[in-house]
């Protein structure tokens, strides 16, 4: 079956709620420790609802089902879904701050098909688009060789602290937005 890809909608957060923990157990499994990964999804991982209202969020489908998502944002929230927010989430400011790449997530048996890699085009034509000139991101250990291959440099390490001591490593790394050759 094809892919397609379009904006995600508040209609696919049931999907999306299955997806995302399909897919962080599947695929981070390796990674990270099987208590590293259940507390993330309760406190790192899930949907951010705002991207979905920015219309900066994807799906990716196959005959109807939702197979793959992810997004860009311009506010200021570097990760994590909607159990992770505080605060309003501000804008940023393109000349001066970089586009967000957001929670990415991919059904196990879909994975390694070029649905991330797409979806990430996407992302950065649209954050283009606004007049970002730089994207940056917090990779998960899974995630990081995608976003290597994409151009995007780690430029820090770091763990972030759950709840009962579980930490989750991962990455911050950047990119400059090229223009399309």
């Amino acid at each position: 079956m094809p892919i397609q890809f379009r904006l995600a909608t508040p209609d696919d957060l049931p999907a999306l709620q299955q997806l995302i923990p399909e897919s962080v157990r599947a695929l981070s499994a390796g990674f990270y420790t099987p208590a590293q990964i259940e507390s993330a999804l309760v406190h790192i991982f899930g949907v951010d609802t705002q991207l979905i209202a920015d219309g900066t969020y994807y799906a990716a489908a196959s005959d109807g089902q939702i197979v793959g998502c992810g997004g860009w944002s311009k506010r200021k929230t570097l990760f994590g879904g909607d159990q992770m927010k505080g605060a309003a989430d501000s804008l940023l400011d393109p000349a001066l701050d970089a586009a967000r790449i957001r929670a990415f997530f991919v059904h196990p048996g879909w994975a390694r098909r070029g649905i991330g890699r797409r979806i990430i085009q996407l992302c950065e034509e649209a954050a283009r688009r606004e007049g970002f000139l730089r994207a940056e991101l917090v990779a998960t250990l899974p995630g990081e060789p995608l976003y290597a291959a994409l151009g995007y440099a780690v430029t820090r390490r770091f763990e972030v602290p759950m709840p009962g001591g579980e930490t989750l490593p991962v990455a911050s790394m950047a990119k400059e937005l090229q223009e399309p050759a």
